[in-house]
């Protein structure tokens, strides 16, 4: 890659939003801390551990849904989006940890889910009171097809269709996820208006940001035509994946929904909203919009988690993906695990965890943590019996279906339960076996430990503007196995090379200089080999 490209990305990093030049990272409030012993994480839990998150070295915590909900989808279902649901604590516990996040420093961000609502939400026990409801037109309705089934095609992301009868007036309604889901109607200006009053409430309580969840889900082509099958589907994978999506994703009517969000942000100091796509690069990065329009802050850009873990493939993306937001004026971002993707460690290996840590926190662009992967968390065999994730159990035979694995409390200490709920108490989800020996509290004490190597990286980020603000350019290696890239700012060159091979390789001066960190521990001077498995920053 030209490294002469660099000019427009140069930043001075004073001048960088906080949305740009921090972590973020994503707590499972079910899974983090439990503070009343029920097996189950809540508020207090998390403003409790908040000095931790504060030692990372991160910019912002991000809570997946606390809203009021029946948790048929852990809250994915919101009965009401201006409370908080008694399982995590109350609105004075929330504004207790914003107050405590603040006074460390850290911005608070929500999970806001404008897609649907719970069939439990006042709104639409409304709608199915009948046609003439005030609130009918709030959700989507349509009538059977001619032989009575449903009006489409469409399948949910769960598994089975998307369209459920209402038995009292005989029409379908849309959801896209579970029945008990029903899709919002964002046609209508007085949904509009009240998903904007949402964001409002929670602003006005110190809310610095929002991820926003299947943004791109927001409309559907209103012809309401059965979608193609995909020709490479096969009965392994989800059934969702079955369709071609081309009637109920990325509507063009999505982009204009997003930039009324985005007046809504934009009457409060420094809010920003991060929004969830699984698209191509050239239809996620139009999320973004325009300095005239502008839409999201942050287009959520998942292709570390979906592409092939190897050296030249992800090279060729980060070149790719730099590239196309300089040329849009778009901030990048990078993610490497959610709540609804598989443990990193656990996808890429224990020999390249170090590696694939070393690339999020150094690629130009702003990086999302999940929780737990600071310490190496892996995935977590659930028994049959112990499943609850709807996304699993209603696709029993498709065993990558349920998020269940990624989902697993948090390890505090070597204390039964490892320090996540009392002793005695059954956790909402399995313990990893492995909590003994691996945990934040035995780390700490490690020097040598996962934990003390990304405080290490995050140090880095502070003490080195160019891994913030500076220029990205790939470098060719001479070695298959290893991605090198130079971030650059006002003359400081910052090098990382990532060997995503077991073998060496002697990389000559690209690798001389003050070698800044290393994933395998100290290495004195500055020697051009670079070890199996290594990544390794270096002041050129």
């Amino acid at each position: 890659m030209n490294e002469q490209i660099g000019a427009a990305q140069i930043k001075d990093v004073g001048e960088l939003k906080w949305w740009q030049r921090g972590i973020i990272y994503q707590i499972y409030p079910r899974s983090f801390q439990d503070s009343n012993d029920d097996g189950v994480g809540d508020l207090r839990g998390i403003t409790a551990r908040l000095p931790y998150v504060a030692s990372l070295g991160v910019e912002a915590v991000w809570l997946s849904p606390i809203f009021t909900s029946p948790m048929r989808d852990f809250g994915y279902d919101v009965a009401d989006y201006c409370d908080i649901d008694p399982l995590f604590g109350t609105l004075t516990d929330f504004d207790a940890l914003v107050t405590e996040a603040h006074r460390l420093g850290l911005k608070v961000m929500l999970d806001y889910v404008p897609n649907h609502t719970s069939s439990d939400h006042v709104w639409f026990q409304d709608a199915i009171t009948g046609p003439d409801s005030d609130r009918r037109d709030w959700y989507v309705w349509r009538d059977p097809a001619p032989d009575g089934g449903p009006p489409t095609n469409w399948v949910s992301f769960f598994g089975g269709p998307a369209w459920t009868l209402d038995p009292s007036s005989g029409q379908y309604y849309l959801h896209q996820f579970l029945p008990s889901q029903p899709d919002l109607n964002w046609r209508n200006p007085a949904v509009r208006r009240a998903m904007g009053d949402v964001l409002r409430f929670w602003m006005q309580r110190g809310v610095d940001g929002f991820r926003v969840d299947v943004i791109w889900l927001l409309a559907e082509d209103d012809r309401f035509l059965d979608e193609p099958e995909n020709p490479g589907w096969t009965p392994a994978s989800v059934e969702h994946a079955r369709l071609q999506h081309i009637y109920t994703q990325d509507q063009p009517e999505t982009h204009a929904y997003i930039r009324e969000l985005r007046q809504v942000l934009d009457e409060y100091d420094d809010r920003m909203m991060v929004g969830e796509i699984y698209l191509p690069v050239e239809q996620l990065l139009p999320y973004a919009g325009t300095p005239a329009e502008p839409m999201v802050h942050l287009p959520f850009n998942f292709h570390l988690i979906l592409l092939p873990w190897s050296a030249g493939v992800v090279r060729d993306f980060a070149d790719r993906y730099d590239a196309a937001c300089v040329a849009a004026g778009s901030w990048p971002n990078w993610v490497l695990g959610n709540h609804d993707q598989h443990r990193f460690k656990s996808r890429v290996g224990a020999a390249q965890y170090r590696v694939a840590q070393t690339l999020l926190l150094t690629l130009r662009g702003t990086p999302t943590v999940y929780y737990g992967d600071e310490i190496g968390l892996q995935n977590v065999p659930i028994p049959p019996e112990r499943m609850v994730d709807p996304a699993g159990l209603q696709q029993p035979d498709v065993p990558a279906a349920s998020r269940d694995p990624e989902r697993t409390p948090m390890h505090w200490n070597a204390q039964p339960n490892a320090g996540f709920t009392a002793e005695g108490v059954q956790p909402w989800l399995p313990v990893d076996d492995a909590y003994a020996a691996l945990n934040v509290e035995g780390q700490d004490a490690d020097p040598a430990s996962d934990l003390n190597y990304f405080r290490a990286l995050t140090r880095l980020r502070r003490e080195h503007p160019a891994l913030v603000g500076g220029t990205y350019a790939s470098v060719d290696s001479g070695a298959d196995n290893v991605f090198a890239f130079r971030r650059t700012l006002d003359g400081a060159v910052v090098t990382v090379l990532l060997n995503f091979g077991a073998a060496s390789h002697d990389l000559g001066d690209l690798a001389r200089g003050q070698t800044l960190l290393s994933s395998v521990g100290d290495q004195p001077g500055s020697g051009a080999a670079l070890r199996p498995d290594e990544a390794r920053i270096v002041l050129s």
